[in-house]
């Protein structure tokens, strides 16, 4: 009898033999006693917020923050938000604007501002505000006990707390399904906001929001007009002009070509529209390389796709354009000790990693993944003569090339128009994205039928789950309480100085960054990393290099399809299974960490930081 082939992916039911121990693991992170330290973290995150701008109002204009004026409540508010990105200088204060509280979601008109503007800068000296701010701080970190609280505060901390350890088991649950696929992957996405939902952490409005988020339309859009393309023939056209150069198109040279190409740019561009642009052409390779006599190749679909998401994500710490990380901590640095990085000499020492990178993870890559097909000259034989057989560009192939033309402009200027504002308003890469697909309809590339049979919809939902995941790790505190624990327990072993205690911050980093976005992940550690370097290395070149590796180590997002939107977009392909990603993820993320270290310990120190002491 002949046995019957095994289902993957969206055709598998739910395997409940399986998906017992993700479901046990859940149950028993929610009902074990909540550990003193989500107390704490809860307490600093539900009461230290009002409990800091009570004291600020008190220190600086002798009154309660319910009595205060609004100008004074505004001047406490921007002062708390200061402290939290370890701002306590007051030059940090006087850089703020109301575009600056508008983004920290801090209510403030052009009157108020001024009055509290002007009272810090004309009233209050550097020492004393620094003074007032680092007595804040100790408020925050120390003064406040969950022991002592009573009524609403101690409610609020309890609620804080229960918030921790809800995220922290759903992470539990979510990452064993996601190693195990014992449940489609995007049912996953949905148990994520339904257990939100359920325990009380989130809305159903908040879930609502966060499913359609600016990431979830990019990931949609970009998936919409990769399918025009297709339909379009435009991607063979690009595919044939990027390889046709090569006397040997073997998969090696042409994987060495999409490192060589993607890595570099992903330093300056957006990594999702890279490998939005990619996807296309790395199927059409593996499309165009099967034969009558090789009628399917999994290992080379699953090289090609790989490649292109490794490519993404190792470019991103070359410059601080590579991501929101790079900014994060360049941003902390300078709030907290005042150390500026400039933007060519970030390059002029990360993207040398990158460099370094690209070889490595090729290599890696080409390893873990074997093809029975090799020469892809076939393939480059048949699009050339699919391409005859088109003729020249038709109107619909040009107006294809032209809106993504168009739609890739706008992903790399939005933000700085918006900045400079030539334009009003922020849209977002997301709304462009989907602008774009819609502009493919009006244009009469594609009908709707095209989007719905070619857009793998179920990776919409599978990034937008991804997206509640880990911005309620972030917003919660529970990747605080990972971070803070980690480091604690560590350095007790005498591993909280010098490149050891660089290590933790870097693995440490590197671990959340598969859960969540990368900003967060560096947002979480960064603080605690610095702190604890300018404790033992004060005023050294020990202060950027934690800044720099941690925003580094963010990138590392090789192990889960959640990691990196790169991560998702190539998972749309369907060529892949999430145990691909852990086949070269694994071995990466130590590969990467190991360099990371040596960089510091070599390069980094060998050339120092301006006049900086070495540490």
């Amino acid at each position: 009898m002949k046995k019957e082939k095994k289902v993957t992916g969206y055709d598998k039911y739910i395997n409940w033999k399986v998906f017992i121990f993700p479901v046990l693991a859940l149950a028993v992170l929610l009902l074990i006693p909540t550990p003193n330290g989500m107390r704490d973290v809860g307490t600093q995150y539900q009461v230290g917020p009002k409990a800091v701008v009570n004291h600020l109002t008190r220190e600086l204009f002798e009154v309660d923050s319910v009595d205060a004026a609004q100008w004074q409540l505004l001047a406490a508010r921007i002062m708390e938000a200061n402290m939290q990105m370890g701002a306590l200088k007051k030059g940090r204060y006087l850089a703020r604007d109301l575009k600056w509280c508008k983004k920290n979601k801090i209510d403030a008109d052009p009157k108020n501002f001024e009055l509290a503007f002007n009272f810090i800068k004309n009233q209050v000296d550097e020492d004393r505000f620094l003074s007032v701010m680092n007595s804040a701080l100790d408020l925050r970190k120390q003064g406040l006990k969950y022991e002592e609280l009573t009524g609403k505060d101690k409610s609020a901390a309890d609620k804080g707390a229960w918030h921790i350890q809800v995220a922290i088991a759903v992470g539990a649950f979510v990452v064993l399904c996601f190693l195990t696929e014992c449940i489609p992957l995007p049912a996953v996405a949905f148990c994520i906001g339904l257990l939100y939902v359920f325990t009380g952490v989130l809305s159903r409005e908040a879930v609502a929001m966060l499913y359609w988020s600016d990431a979830c339309w990019f990931i949609m859009g970009s998936l919409m007009f990769a399918a025009a393309f297709v339909k379009t023939g435009v991607d063979k056209r690009v595919c044939l002009a990027m390889f046709k150069k090569l006397a040997v198109p073997n998969t090696k040279w042409i994987t060495l070509i999409f490192f060589i190409i993607i890595a570099p740019l992903a330093s300056f561009i957006s990594d999702h529209a890279l490998a939005a642009m990619f996807l296309p052409i790395g199927m059409l390779l593996y499309q165009n390389s099967l034969t009558d006599e090789v009628p399917e190749d999994k290992e080379l679909a699953k090289l090609l796709m790989i490649s292109i998401a490794m490519a993404c994500n190792i470019g991103g710490p070359g410059a601080p354009s590579g991501g929101a990380r790079n900014v994060i901590m360049m941003t902390y640095l300078t709030d907290m000790f005042g150390i500026d990085i400039g933007y060519f000499q970030w390059v002029t020492y990360c993207f040398p990693f990158v460099l370094v990178m690209i070889p490595v993870t090729w290599f890696i890559t080409n390893l873990r993944f074997r093809p029975k097909i090799i020469s892809l000259a076939p393939a480059m034989d048949h699009l050339r003569t699919e391409i005859d057989k088109m003729g020249g560009w038709n109107r619909q192939q040009i107006w294809a090339l032209v809106i993504f033309v168009i739609m890739v402009f706008g992903w790399f200027t939005e933000k700085s128009f918006y900045q400079m504002g030539i334009v009003p308003i922020r849209l977002g890469i997301g709304v462009i994205a989907v602008a774009g697909a819609i502009a493919y309809i009006i244009a009469g590339v594609v009908n709707w039928r095209d989007y719905q049979e070619k857009v793998d919809w179920g990776v919409v939902w599978l990034y937008a789950g991804a997206i509640i995941f880990g911005r309620t790790l972030d917003s919660t505190g529970a990747a605080y309480w990972l971070a803070r624990s980690v480091i604690d327990f560590l350095s007790q072993f005498g591993m909280e100085s010098g490149l050891p205690l660089l290590m933790i911050s870097n693995g440490l980093t590197s671990v959340l960054t598969n859960l969540m976005a990368d900003g967060p992940a560096a947002a979480s550690v960064g603080p605690i990393a610095l702190n604890m370097a300018g404790m033992v290395h004060p005023g050294s070149t020990y202060l950027p290099f934690m800044a720099m590796a941690t925003a580094v180590a963010s990138s590392f997002a090789y192990c889960l399809i959640i990691g990196t939107p790169p991560n998702a977009i190539v998972y749309a392909s369907g060529y892949l299974e999430p145990k691909d990603y852990l086949r070269v993820g694994i071995p990466m993320f130590f590969i990467a960490n190991v360099v990371l270290l040596l960089f510091t310990g070599i390069y980094w120190s060998f050339r120092g930081f301006g006049t900086l002491p070495g540490f």
